[in-house]
């Protein structure tokens, strides 16, 4: 038997209880907010309330922090990976919009304040911004269409191994000391060693050569590798 979906009205009396025992009044649709709890000598606060999230409910809530900052947005508690994943996901996106989140398990009307309603201030990824500065200045050219997908990106890493493929097309089966001082690859004997793409085979120890799929890449990235412009 199919459970019938969650109304917003099943929401409220559980946030109100939570909102009166902080010493709030609390009513529901008073103009265009959903719940209005006041409290004396401070804003009020506003709960935009939601049987599931969308982009809809951000904009109600964007649209009420015209009204005053303490703005929270309510959803059903879900089950499962997939929700816990999303409040993760929203739970950022509402500390960007400065927003509260609040989550509520209709069973049991337990509450949940995941984030309070707080000036966004972005705490910088040091580590995040030098890999990516170092990608930008490792890879050569702009090879990709920005919005593409992951999958087959021409990346760095990528270019190095195919200068690696490329000297081997050249030179043959060659020391990984000599293919990394030739192609400037300073990591080449790892890079072949762990063969992400199966380009490579080790012919002896500390030697390494094409494998069928090494020779069948020369000529699927024929552009790729002529656009590298390195002397070996």
């Amino acid at each position: 038997m199919a459970t019938s979906r969650p109304r917003e009205t099943e929401l409220y009396p559980p946030i109100k209880r939570l909102l009166e025992e902080q010493g709030y009044e609390v009513k529901s649709e008073i103009g265009a907010a959903d719940v209005v709890a006041v409290r004396e000598g401070e804003a009020p606060v506003v709960v935009e309330l939601k049987t599931g999230f969308a982009l809809s409910l951000f904009h109600q809530g964007i649209e009420r922090q015209r009204l005053t900052d303490a703005v929270y947005i309510a959803v059903p508690l879900g089950k499962g990976r997939a929700f816990r994943l999303s409040v993760r996901n929203n739970k950022k996106l509402c500390r960007r919009l400065g927003l509260g989140l609040i989550t509520v398990r209709l069973e049991d009307g337990l509450t949940q304040i995941h984030c309070d309603p707080a000036p966004y201030q972005p705490r910088r990824a040091k580590a995040a911004r030098g890999r990516l500065l170092r990608e930008f200045a490792r890879r050569v050219g702009d090879p990709n269409s920005g919005g593409a997908t992951r999958q087959g990106l021409m990346t760095a890493y990528r270019q190095d191994a195919l200068r690696c493929v490329r000297f081997l097309q050249k030179h043959g089966p060659t020391k990984a000391s000599e293919v990394a001082a030739r192609t400037g690859v300073a990591q080449a004997r790892r890079l072949m060693a762990d063969d992400h793409y199966g380009w490579f085979e080790r012919v002896e120890r500390g030697i390494y050569g094409l494998s069928p799929k090494g020779v069948a890449a020369t000529a699927e990235f024929a552009d790729a590798i002529a656009a590298l412009n390195d002397a070996d």
